[in-house]
């Protein structure tokens, strides 16, 4: 099958390549049987995935990262969802304005926003370190739950709201009726992308972790820091894999590329 672009077709396979390689490089070097990181791996074994399991850090970290990506995404949503029906649906004054102010986190730095949270909250309010992660966590997730969710409300027809309410529906009936039902696929691919993105975080949680609270990125960092063998590469690859799981099950409950098409809307 020709194309007729070629050079835009031969530059995104040249991008999958850049982005595929290196993972590609990452998982096989997990099943070495060797005792370092070293490419092409020696022999096959699966005593670094063993080993992953059975390390206290990364199993403490990952608790910690669970928690923290969960409770961020759910904030992020409870916040998120309001602001976009507000957008799409309210007479907001300015809403490109109030848009563009929760879409900001995708284009500020996150250390610049961690060094803000740092100076402000925890030196100047002095409020422990969970708390202030977690806010941070929350700000950057915000732009996933409007945007993502903004893209599959402007899917939905607002004809259907305004027949409800016309057939007698209170707006809060119509919401939890029509307009939330409509919601849902977005709310929950803004979800598991917030959830993803937390979860794999380093500059903010590198900021602004404690030594009580650690995520697991930022323990694996510290662990390459100390250790070269393939323990690393074999979590990260368990974590690939938990990735795609998730993935497919959501593309074939949900389907990404239904909601993520209306963001060009």
């Amino acid at each position: 099958m020709k194309t007729s672009r070629p050079v835009a077709a031969s530059l995104a396979v040249a991008g999958y390549v850049i982005m595929i390689v290196p993972i590609l490089f990452v998982v096989a070097t997990a099943f070495t049987g060797g005792r370092t990181l070293r490419f092409p791996p020696e022999g096959f074994s699966l005593r670094w995935f063993e080993a992953a399991l059975n390390y206290d850090p990364f199993i403490s970290a990952l608790l910690s990262s669970l928690q923290l990506a969960l409770i961020a995404t759910v904030l992020a949503l409870l916040i998120g969802v309001p602001v976009t029906l507000a957008i799409h649906r309210g007479k907001l004054p300015g809403k490109g304005l109030v848009e563009g102010l929760f879409l900001s986190p995708l284009i500020v730095p996150e250390l610049v926003v961690g060094l803000a949270l740092y100076q402000q909250l925890m030196i100047g309010l002095r409020l422990d370190n969970f708390p202030v992660l977690l806010i941070g966590h929350t700000v950057l997730m915000l732009p996933y739950a409007v945007r993502v969710t903004g893209a599959s409300l402007a899917l939905a027809d607002p004809g259907i709201e305004e027949a409800a309410r016309g057939l007698g529906a209170s707006p809060l009936r119509a919401f939890f009726t029509v307009t939330l039902p409509l919601l849902r696929p977005g709310i929950f691919s803004a979800g598991l992308l917030s959830f993803v993105t937390s979860f794999n975080n380093v500059p903010l949680s590198l900021l602004l972790q404690s030594r009580d609270f650690r995520t697991l990125p930022v323990t694996m960092l510290d662990y390459v820091q100390q250790s070269y063998d393939p323990m690393v590469a074999a979590t990260s690859t368990i974590i690939l894999a938990g990735t795609v799981v998730i993935a497919v099950i959501a593309e074939r409950t949900v389907g990404f590329a239904r909601i993520f098409g209306g963001i060009n809307r």
